[in-house]
């Protein structure tokens, strides 16, 4: 073995500590966190494992685990011992370490891309099933999709252990452990340990009425499967009632010339989790729709220079923001005028004095439905990835980050190998299920700055900021070869799939050639046999006479 692979082999053990004691670290805040921040033998767990990750980081040369956990630790050591400078803002600074070291936990980075091993944090899911093979053949699968899957025998093991550690989810048999109704009366007993029920996917091999239904659904029944459980349609059901990926907060602009009624609608918002703009002179909106891109407005009717009516008129000209809720406040209390202003561009009219409450609850109704409305224009139906049009223009907004910046940016194409076949073969039902689990597959693997895409039919599209050509293909090849490995249900058969991909990258290109590149080097990983990533090759310059 030579120096430079010892060397390499001393990197990937030591990235290996760094990375588990992450994983700790992170454990550790999930159950502060769900002790509602009470448990003080938690924060103290989370202040010890946080330090120790700096140690490692720093001996170990991870500057990135190591700002992380410097900065974590720093939060967490300003905490008196009576947990009484625990504020809502403290807790924001903290979750928002958090997210960082969540982030670069999961995903190697540049300056890390030949040793970080990628780690994939789950609360648990319990699986409960009287039937042991197929227990663990679940097991198997949700591990591939980076779940943290847990077995078990009996009612009461069960019972204690969602009682110390909650999960996201339980998988249980109607009757777990051989008695009728036995699992039903089991998750009865673990939802009553909590605040927050438990959601819960029931299976079971007999009954089917509706009593039985009726009873699981009272005991937080999410769903359930009858005789045969469908391992594709059970991961999507997982995921869709797991907290894996909890919504972005909300981004509101406040404009308000009252510099203490904004500074209070501000405080009330930050509060409840959302991330806020101020501005007091109405003049500068354009600006701060530009460069904060808010997805609410809030604005007071009556402000110098013009009315909220006319500002609202405004922002609708702008096409990014015709379809962004705008909230009235004032103390007009003429419901006519009310109507009259929502009609010109208005959604909403709240009244001051303001109740944070009915204030809050305004916002989230108005930004689910605008999220919901903005899901449908931009993302695909079928898999949830942002759709054709909109990768191309993430591909254009990145290229010019990138340009403005001089960082790297790498842009890739996939294509799943022998999908016709597949279709034919299993049917087009079983095709789609291909089509989700890769997408699945791509989201849980990437980062939340990367831009996932489905380019049509089989062939999706990855923007990769701040990532250069080499270290796309390590990421995209640890995907590839992972997912291969994945067995893909069919009724009573399972098969493996295999996708190949092309990548490309550069400065100062426009999208479409960046585009053709990777398109080239797809079809370069087809025509070398698949099942394979390939990076794009200039042509030889031709010779001229």
């Amino acid at each position: 073995m030579s120096s430079e692979d010892q060397r390499d082999k001393l990197k990937q053990h030591f990235s290996k500590r760094v990375t588990s004691q992450a994983r700790i670290v992170l454990d550790n805040w999930q159950k502060l966190k769900d002790s509602d921040w009470a448990d003080m033998q938690w924060l103290n767990d989370l202040k010890e494992s946080s330090a120790k990750l700096g140690k490692f980081a720093s001996r170990f040369e991870m500057a990135q685990h190591q700002l992380v956990a410097s900065d974590l630790t720093d939060e967490l050591n300003a905490i008196k011992a009576d947990a009484t400078s625990l504020d809502d803002a403290k807790k924001e600074r903290i979750n928002k370490a958090i997210s960082a070291l969540s982030e670069c936990t999961q995903r190697k980075s540049d300056s890390n891309a030949t040793t970080a091993p990628r780690t994939f944090l789950r609360t648990p899911i319990y699986i409960a099933i009287n039937n042991k093979e197929n227990a663990q053949r679940i097991i198997k699968q949700l591990e591939f999709f980076g779940f943290r899957a847990v077995s078990f025998d009996k009612g009461e093991d069960l019972i204690k252990a969602a009682k110390h550690d909650k999960p996201e989810t339980i998988v249980i048999d109607v009757n777990f452990g051989g008695d009728k109704f036995s699992g039903i009366e089991t998750i009865k007993s673990i939802q009553s340990n909590h605040e927050m029920p438990i959601p819960i996917i029931y299976t079971s091999d007999e009954d089917d009425d509706i009593e039985t239904r009726l009873m699981a659904s009272r005991s937080g029944g999410e769903e359930f499967f009858h005789k045969v459980v469908d391992l594709g349609q059970l991961i999507e059901k997982i995921e869709e009632y797991t907290n894996a990926s909890p919504l972005d907060p909300y981004k509101v602009l406040v404009v308000d010339d009252s510099r203490a009624q904004a500074r209070y609608i501000e405080n009330v918002l930050t509060k409840a989790g959302m991330t806020t703009c101020v501005i007091t002179d109405p003049m500068q909106v354009l600006i701060a729709l530009n460069d904060f891109s808010p997805e609410i407005v809030i604005m007071d009717m009556y402000m110098p220079g013009c009315t909220g009516m006319e500002l609202a008129r405004v922002i609708r000209q702008q096409d990014k923001f015709h379809s962004v809720p705008i909230i009235y406040l004032s103390a007009e209390d003429d419901i006519n005028k009310q109507l009259h202003a929502m009609s010109l561009g208005g959604d909403d009219f709240l009244t001051k004095p303001i109740n944070p409450k009915h204030l809050t609850a305004t916002i989230h109704n108005r930004g689910r439905r605008a999220r919901s409305l903005l899901a449908l224009m931009i993302r695909d139906s079928l898999t949830g990835l942002y759709n054709h049009t909109h990768t191309l223009y993430l591909l254009e907004t990145e290229i010019a980050k990138a340009s403005q910046s001089g960082s790297k940016l790498t842009f890739a194409m996939l294509d799943i190998d022998f999908f016709k076949k597949i279709n034919d073969s299993y049917g087009h039902p079983i095709g789609d299920r291909v089509l989700k689990s890769l997408s699945l597959f791509l989201k849980q693997r990437l980062r939340k700055t990367d831009h996932i895409g489905r380019y049509g039919g089989e062939e999706f599209a990855i923007v990769l900021p701040n990532t250069s050509e080499s270290d796309a293909k390590v990421i995209l090849n640890e995907i590839r070869e992972k997912f291969s490995e994945l067995r893909q249900p069919a009724g009573d058969i399972e098969f493996q799939v295999t996708f190949s991909c092309g990548v490309a990258s550069g400065l100062n290109e426009n999208a479409q050639l960046i585009c053709e590149r990777a398109d080239n080097a797809l079809y370069e990983a087809k025509r070398a046999g698949r099942n394979t990533v390939r990076s794009y090759r200039e042509p030889p310059a031709q010779l001229t006479q």
